[in-house]
């Protein structure tokens, strides 16, 4: 019986701790973007959904950084088709997107930035990403740029509220287990390639 009431105790412990992670987790996520943030010197989005891209051209439009860092583009994309896609005129985008093919992770996306960032000597950047994923972005973007300024810039996607709620909570507490797993050092036992729905 002791041993029973000691394990119904440990597991009674673990459960608070997940509960209590998640619901911090959450509070990270519900973050929202800052109206008064500075211009940067590059805007960052992590490609997974068209609003990312969307809301980051809008920002660029919008004089919140001079170039824009597509990260984890389809290898095939160019800037004319991406101008094009998205409504500009042709050739609007010319020497102010810079397209990153390399990147098939949120750690990929760290490292395709910090190589971005270095060859250009940028200390500042606007991060965008769907609102779930922006704590484990700023997690791995911190690590690989130490001395870069971070502005975060969640997005809430139509396609995220449109989800039945259970598959809401899905998402979220695996975007949650994927976190926990980036802040212990554990990243390479995430997929070598994440799902578009980051």
């Amino acid at each position: 019986m002791r041993r029973l009431l000691i394990a119904f105790g440990l597991a009674g412990l673990l459960a608070l701790a997940v509960g209590s992670g998640f619901a911090a987790f959450l509070a990270m996520a519900r973050g929202v973007a800052d109206a008064e943030a500075p211009p940067a010197e590059a805007i960052v989005v992590l490609t997974g959904g068209a609003e990312r891209v969307e809301t980051a051209l809008r920002l660029l439009e919008a004089g919140a950084a001079p170039i824009l860092l597509v990260s984890g583009a389809h290898a095939t994309l160019t800037v004319p088709e991406l101008a094009r896609v998205h409504g500009r005129p042709a050739g609007s985008l010319a020497g102010r997107v810079v397209l990153g093919h390399a990147a098939a992770t949120t750690i990929g996306n760290a490292a395709e930035a910090a190589a971005f960032a270095e060859a250009r000597g940028i200390r500042s950047i606007r991060l965008v990403t769907a609102h779930y994923h922006m704590p484990r972005a700023l997690l791995e973007f911190r690590r690989a740029l130490p001395g870069v300024a971070l502005q975060p810039h969640p997005v809430r996607p139509s396609s995220f509220a449109n989800l039945p709620r259970g598959r809401r909570w899905a998402l979220l507490f695996g975007e949650f287990v994927k976190y926990g797993t980036a802040a212990a050092g554990l990243t390479r036992y995430l997929p070598a390639r994440e799902s578009a729905r980051r």
